[in-house]
């Protein structure tokens, strides 16, 4: 889970931040992006990528890393967003906002996935990088508690879609209520599903 820091520590740089996305696939809700740098050479060995993960593990993962990190940001891209510019610009920009809230500048960026957006900040991106980097990991683990809490304050709000179980995603129990109480507005009309009157 190191191999790439290590190169890049090898390297000479030091503020290497770890960028991931979570909610490009959900129904409904935002998608979130975090950014964050540890000190050189930290290593948590509990760090996986967030699927692998229990809810409470990646809690307690969550308020450690939180505090070990040097800096971290988190970008949000609302559905009417997604909905305008599609997913995959609208997970750009919520990584561009989660490196723009980082209070020290990166010198590498290493981001999960095959596409990312220009910069002046070198970086390499990594096709399942949070498998791959602890960095990365580290980052989707935030990103993700923080959208599950986004998501449950929904539950909370549209108490009849049960967010805080399927967190947007198209669960067969979501399509079933949307089917019966049709879409909030917090549901992505730009995701289309065969049988149900978007």
């Amino acid at each position: 889970m190191l191999s790439f820091e290590k190169r890049l520590w090898k390297s000479g740089f030091e503020n290497i931040a770890g960028v991931d996305e979570v909610g490009r696939g959900p129904l409904a809700g935002p998608v979130v992006a975090v950014a964050v740098i540890f000190p050189s050479k930290y290593f948590n060995d509990s760090v996986n990528d967030s699927k692998k993960l229990t809810p409470k593990r990646r809690n307690e993962l969550y308020n450690v890393l939180v505090n070990e990190a040097i800096t971290w940001g988190i970008g949000i891209v609302d559905n009417f967003i997604i909905d305008t510019v599609n997913i995959l610009n609208a997970t750009l920009q919520a990584m561009q906002k989660a490196i723009n809230l980082l209070t020290v500048k990166p010198d590498f960026i290493l981001v999960d996935g095959n596409r990312f957006y220009k910069c002046n900040v070198p970086y390499k991106t990594i096709v399942k990088g949070d498998t791959k980097s602890f960095t990365i990991a580290a980052a989707s683990i935030i990103a993700k508690v923080t959208r599950d809490k986004i998501m449950e304050g929904y539950s909370e709000k549209y108490p009849l879609y049960n967010f805080h179980k399927h967190k947007g995603y198209g669960t067969r129990e979501h399509i079933e209520l949307i089917k019966k109480y049709g879409r909030t507005e917090i549901h992505r009309t730009s995701f289309k599903l065969a049988g149900i009157d978007y």
